[in-house]
């Protein structure tokens, strides 16, 4: 409420000065503090540009319409409206849009909505010459999405009741952080608070206010009551409950679906932006942006017409300048993923990313007696090839190969196909026979691959809590709720499908912004 009434004094205080003034004079004269939403950015974070400022640039942004290009196009070329709202730089649209997507919270979001729209509302029913402030119609009755939409859609309490049981009854049970039975609070309330904070994409502190509004505050813990819970988890232990929920889960679905015909999996590192110091933080890792730091994950998943779900998940430990990790082992990553992944379901065919491509990988993907169709990187035996086959004019081409390591070896094949990307050629390693005949073809199932990165888009904007905590326990532990949710709802969805016959595709007939009626009465007995 305060931070509302703090957002309508600054409407108030723009309109004011609209009666005498245009837009940009009238933010020039702005003597107004902003004091009640907090930066979600923390100290440490090396933000160049003012909170402040960029505040004042979204409410101006709302009061005019303006896109975050128009409006970065605005600043370049009047450049004194950078100066007034408080930049030193002209900042881009991207820097705009991280801002709203990762340093906004829901308090701010709505703070710029209510002194905006205030504003736009005021200045149409008062008749004010404006002529830069935006229709009314576009805010009362624009159906249209932001330039940027911010997957924060909430859920109504039913149905946050409804998925938070379904996780309770499901998957809680396996995880155990080790607490004294005597505890103030059960593990459960913490899960079911995690699963909360990830449906209303909201951090800690805020989730456990809003959660304790919902249920109680004798039913709910405090944010730092919470994050220190959270920290009890080491990372064998959450990696085995995962491992143990998704079995159980599985089971909910035995008699409707069946896993019995192996299936082909995606295996491929998702990263988490990382903002602050490094030192003394061994589990952050650089980024293919040469000034990035991230967090990484490596995933297994079902794709292709079965159900889309992750199988296993493990923490990725790379060697960086700033920590004495050893030389990352990416193949001991995949055995161990394969490894669980096969706990549950067959595995007929694993398909990775370029990253993976690495005689290692391809050994230990073929000792544990899996398919493997992965694209590699040109070196110069491949372009050798790729030289030969312009000189004969030809579009398609198979060339044997083996694989020879410490573990093992055995035969492998080189496909070179037209790329599918646009002109020249891709090139593929398997350790299937395949004759250049049907190479095009069987190459074209790695575009099922595509379905992980769409995946990853929902785990990390649909069901990822926010937190801004340099504590790796933390990090890892929101990761694995957010995988968690996000297959609780593909279970989900896919028995909406059973339910009505419904074709077994990759699209959902439930989006994960509405994730779920949660469908009760298929997965939760009746009271």
């Amino acid at each position: 409420m305060q931070s509302l009434c703090e957002a309508y004094q600054l409407g108030i205080t723009i309109r004011n000065e609209l009666k005498k003034a245009d837009l940009v004079t009238a933010f020039e004269n702005l003597d107004h503090s902003i004091d009640t939403i907090e930066d979600g950015y923390p100290a440490w974070h090396p933000a160049p540009l003012s909170f402040r400022a960029i505040i004042l640039s979204f409410v101006f942004m709302k009061i005019t319409g303006d896109s975050y290009a128009e409006f970065s196009r605005r600043l370049t070329r009047q450049p004194e409206v950078a100066t007034i709202l408080g930049f030193s730089r002209v900042p881009d649209e991207s820097a705009f849009s991280r801002a709203w997507r990762n340093r906004f919270d829901d308090a701010a979001h709505e703070y710029v909505h209510a002194a905006a729209h205030f504003v736009v509302k005021e200045v149409h029913d008062r008749d004010i010459s404006a002529p830069k402030v935006r229709p009314k119609a576009e805010i009362v009755d624009d159906t249209r999405e932001d330039t940027d939409p911010v997957e924060d859609e909430s859920f109504s309490q039913e149905k946050i009741i409804q998925t938070t049981r379904l996780a309770r009854d499901h998957a809680y049970g396996h995880f155990d952080s080790g607490r004294a039975s005597n505890a103030s609070y059960e593990d459960t309330q913490f899960f079911e608070l995690q699963t909360f904070m990830g449906m209303v994409r909201c951090g800690t502190s805020q989730g456990a206010t809003r959660f304790q509004y919902r249920r109680g505050k004798e039913y709910g813990p405090h944010g730092d009551t919470h994050l220190r819970a959270v920290k009890q988890f080491g990372p064998e232990e959450l990696v085995r409950g995962f491992n143990k929920t998704t079995d159980r889960l599985l089971s909910v679905i035995a008699s409707k679906a069946s896993f019995r015909r192996p299936v082909t999996a995606a295996i491929d590192i998702t990263t988490i932006p990382y903002y602050g110091e490094v030192e003394e933080m061994p589990m952050v890792s650089g980024t293919k942006d040469r000034d990035g730091r991230a967090f990484k994950f490596a995933t297994l998943s079902i794709i292709g017409q079965n159900i889309p779900l992750v199988l296993a998940v493990e923490p990725v430990r790379e060697s960086s300048e700033w920590d004495e990790n050893p030389s990352n082992q990416i193949h001991r990553t995949v055995r161990r993923l394969v490894r669980r992944a096969k706990e549950h379901v067959p595995i007929e065919t694993v398909l990775c990313d370029r990253e993976f491509d690495s005689i290692q990988v391809f050994q230990t993907l073929s000792n544990l007696d899996v398919n493997y169709l992965i694209p590699k990187r040109v070196s110069s035996s491949e372009r050798e090839v790729l030289d030969q086959m312009d000189k004969d004019d030809q579009e398609v081409a198979v060339e044997s190969a083996s694989v020879h390591v410490e573990s093992g070896s055995h035969p492998m094949r080189l496909l070179y196909v037209p790329s599918t990307s646009g002109d020249g050629t891709a090139v593929f390693a398997t350790n299937l026979r395949v004759d250049p005949e049907e190479a095009e073809s069987f190459c074209q199932r790695y575009s099922r691959r595509w379905q992980i990165e769409s995946e990853y888009k929902s785990i990390k904007g649909d069901f990822l809590a926010k937190t801004s905590s340099k504590d790796y326990r933390v990090r890892l532990f929101y990761f694995v709720f957010a995988v968690l949710l996000y297959n609780i709802w593909r279970l989900t969805d896919f028995l909406l499908k059973a339910g009505v016959g419904g074709e077994m595709d990759y699209a959902p007939v439930l989006t994960a912004g509405e994730c779920v009626e949660l469908v009760a009465s298929s997965l939760i007995p009746h009271d």
